[in-house]
């Protein structure tokens, strides 16, 4: 069952932290974790995590499931259910789910604009719940890298994908936003941009982005709980070359 959400609130319990929770009286808008840890010579301390807005682009609809242009909703897919994250909320024109990575509260976002106006979602919920630029992360797909190939990056331009054009525009024309691209490779020959998109993958393409997903899963809990360190630079370093026999 879908729900329509005005302020959502979840609480959940860790080992290393007894008490967990979002806290609606803090404003309406206002997406924020406390989390009370154990006694320090000060007395209590509390540590504050900033959320994480994870929006994956691609097109809503039976249609198009399965196709090129909607890598982008499958890792939230499989963020979702490797994490226990259920997508059952609309809002701002998006399917979103409201969980954690660790202790690291997280929106899982998938825009149901249509591809080309993705921002319509992006914007608000980012301006709704507060999250700072350098804390969404965009999924989506990339003709410029081999199939099955990722890359993650701190900001950047659109590179002419024009879902991601649009959430830029709809952040006030930045780019200082992380993104997780997913290569799905050029179209063959004289075949025409937007039918390859839209097109299926082969066989052997299919494993390849199944292995992808796994990994960009990975990629994501590692960014989330870790920041941008050297441990991105070697993750991009292996993809590149990870499908070079040497």
């Amino acid at each position: 069952m879908l729900h329509a959400a005005s302020a959502p609130a979840f609480s959940t319990t860790y080992p290393h932290c007894p008490r967990y929770i979002i806290d609606p009286s803090l404003g309406k808008r206002r997406f924020s974790v406390r989390c009370s840890v154990s006694e320090t010579n000060n007395g209590r301390a509390k540590v504050e995590y900033t959320p994480w807005l994870i929006a994956g682009l691609g097109n809503p609809g039976s249609k198009y499931h399965g196709t090129r242009h909607n890598v982008g909703f499958e890792i939230i897919d499989s963020i979702s259910q490797a994490e226990g994250i259920r997508m059952n909320v609309i809002q701002s024109k998006a399917l979103i789910g409201i969980g954690s990575i660790g202790e690291v509260p997280v929106l899982l976002a998938k825009p149901q604009t249509y591809m080309n106006f993705s921002g319509e979602s992006v914007g608000p919920l980012a301006a709704y719940y507060k999250v700072p630029l350098r804390h969404i992360l965009l999924v989506y797909d990339e003709m410029s890298l081999p199939n099955g190939v990722l890359r993650l990056q701190h900001k950047g331009g659109h590179g002419h994908h024009n879902g991601l054009k649009d959430v830029m525009g709809h952040l006030d024309g930045s780019r200082e936003f992380p993104r997780l691209a997913i290569g799905i490779g050029n179209p063959p020959g004289t075949m025409d941009v937007k039918a390859f998109l839209l097109q299926k993958f082969s066989s052997v393409e299919r494993k390849q982005i199944d292995e992808s997903l796994e990994q960009g899963v990975e990629a994501v809990r590692t960014l989330v709980l870790n920041g941008f360190n050297h441990h991105v630079t070697r993750f991009n370093t292996r993809q590149k070359y990870k499908y070079h026999k040497v």
